[in-house]
């Protein structure tokens, strides 16, 4: 099983502390990372597999048997198998060929003395990780992630993050494979931070595999850092304005003026102790009670969501900005800074440039704030696509004084105080018959604040005249509103049916009006979805961003009948 540096190994795994591990002793012995989503579709991780010629692949027992058996014949160059559990020791299944070993059996063949002399501290310039994201997009892409961007990224990080030290407990649930988890679990390492693992659907009391009446992982462990995609805290934010909703008359009146009284005083730069203890104590107890920095990347954070965390959780949210191809490092807001919808300034690690935008209508000279796409450049921006000469060329270049730059494709705005705000992305404009454009990036998240929607994806034909959308609906709103209208049935029978399309339609078209929408960006008509989207069902990515083509496909009979097809 002799391995030599440089060539690649793959983990496909839960996030656990042995992929962590795992993921160490492969840096030590300069042995490139290949990273693939567990969530990712059996024909991505063959293609991942097979691009990046990997013969070695380490895994979990149970992804082994529901995910990897599979597609094993389709690998041809795969040999070894590593498995982190510990038990069983015989697999049963597994095509000829491929030996299946247990991490405790690879512990102890490197504990040897003679596999000492393996040990090739590896450069600032070799690859560390080639990251497969599942992207919005196509096929997934390697991005090849050197140890000097690594460097790069969690120093930029760190600087940010205020008094990190060996006191503090970080909670890993996001998937390891994504640059904010794998970035984010650096940084505490670097710092002597503790780290405890969970998952989504353990993280809290109410989540969907903690039994009724028993703790969820952030109760016991009381982390006091915590990562999160904007979905997880819009979820949290529904489900305790859901529960105010529900509240006595008098109760609801004390919670809404703690609310604004601690959003005036926290604008001053005031505290509000007696509000904290008194009212927000049971709101801060869902995530531990001594949650300190709750970071925020993956997506745009709504600002009702971001206000809601900053006044109830009573821990700062610093909104980042940073992609795969930039190490997940490029902007994280101040803590101190209680502002809405920005990101923040560059981190260390990172220089920002605005490009003008000639179709879009974007442009650095643009008043009374400059705007453009955003263009990252620095050490921490990666080395670019696998095998991918052309995108390469497309989205990455170096200047005139060495240093690579990363086209974004994201359109943003500096404000005077040096901080960005991102307004748009260029994927997600499109033009309508009669030449309005229309950013459904922004669609979607003025939307998103209704609280009958649960998710929601918003599509325009560029030959016709107005914009569709598919919803994913709360269930308890949605129900509500049914008993109203007396439409009784099935779940999978109130989405479908016609009168309750029309209402929502009814509530969001208010909606989208009281949040100033022009006529043109609001939808016309809808789909409601019975299905949530999460990336098991492959119509959103691990960071839950929609993966625009795969819904189209999946609504493809909806889209025809709303732009009367049929």
């Amino acid at each position: 099983m002799l391995f030599k540096p440089q060539c690649n190994i793959a983990i496909f795994c839960e996030t656990r502390a042995e992929w962590l591990v795992a993921a160490q002793a492969c840096f030590m012995y300069n042995f490139p990372l290949v990273t693939l989503y567990a969530t990712l579709g059996p024909m991505a991780i063959a293609h991942g597999l097979n691009e990046t010629e990997v013969t070695h692949i380490i895994t979990s027992k149970d992804l082994l048997q529901s995910r990897l058996k599979a597609i094993l014949c389709d690998v041809p160059r795969l040999q070894y198998v590593i498995v982190v559990d510990s038990k069983p020791s015989s697999w049963p299944d597994v095509p000829r060929g491929i030996m299946v070993y247990n991490m405790d059996a690879v512990k102890e063949m490197g504990s040897k003395p003679v596999n000492s002399e393996y040990l090739h501290s590896p450069q600032a310039s070799d690859i560390a990780v080639i990251m497969y994201t599942s992207g919005s997009t196509g096929i997934p892409k390697g991005v090849m992630i050197s140890h000097g961007n690594i460097m790069a990224g969690i120093t930029g990080m760190a600087e940010r993050i205020p008094n990190l030290n060996e006191t503090d407990t970080y909670i890993g649930y996001l998937p390891l494979a994504h640059v904010l988890e794998l970035s984010a679990e650096l940084v505490c390492i670097s710092h002597g931070c503790r780290i405890g693992y969970s998952s989504p659907q353990t993280l809290a009391d109410q989540s969907t595999k903690i039994k009724k009446g028993s703790k969820g992982d952030t109760s016991v462990l009381k982390p006091t850092l915590m990562a999160a995609v904007p979905e997880i805290m819009d979820r949290i934010y529904k489900n305790v304005m859901t529960k105010v909703e529900e509240m006595s008359k008098f109760q609801k009146t004390l919670f809404v003026l703690a609310y604004n009284y601690k959003m005036e005083q926290i604008s001053k730069g005031y505290n509000t102790p007696l509000c904290d203890s008194l009212v927000f104590k049971r709101v801060r107890a869902l995530l531990g009670g001594n949650t300190r920095v709750l970071l925020s990347g993956g997506a745009p954070l709504s600002a009702a969501t971001q206000r809601f965390m900053n006044i109830c959780l009573c821990c700062p949210v610093g909104q980042g900005y940073g992609l795969t191809e930039t190490c997940g490092a490029g902007t994280i807001s101040e803590m101190w800074d209680y502002s809405t919808g920005r990101v923040g300034a560059p981190l260390v690690c990172s220089e920002i440039t605005l490009k003008d935008w000639e179709e879009g209508g974007y442009h650095s000279t643009d008043k009374p704030n400059p705007r453009g796409e955003i263009l990252i450049g620095g050490p921490n921006v990666t080395m670019g696509y696998f095998k991918s000469e052309g995108k390469n060329r497309d989205d990455f270049f170096v200047d005139e004084r060495g240093q690579r730059w990363f086209c974004t494709g994201d359109i943003g705005e500096f404000h005077s105080d040096g901080c960005l705000k991102i307004i748009d992305r260029k994927k997600d404009l499109v033009k309508l018959q009669a030449g309005e454009y229309v950013s459904l990036g922004k669609v979607e998240a003025v939307l998103k604040n209704c609280s009958l929607i649960d998710n929601i994806c918003a599509y325009a034909n560029s030959d016709q005249s107005y914009v569709i959308s598919f919803v994913v609906p709360n269930h308890k709103q949605l129900m509500a509103v049914a008993e109203q209208m007396q439409v009784r049935g099935t779940w999978e029978e109130i989405c479908n049916n016609s009168q309750m399309e029309k209402e929502v339609l009814r509530i969001i078209t208010e909606a989208a009006i009281s949040a100033k929408l022009e006529r043109f960006e609001i939808p016309k008509k809808i789909r409601l979805s019975a299905e949530p989207w999460t990336p098991e069902t492959g119509l959103v990515t691990d960071a839950f961003k929609l993966k625009r083509k795969e819904l189209k496909t999946h609504y493809q009979e909806d889209i025809e009948r709303m732009y009367g097809g049929k």
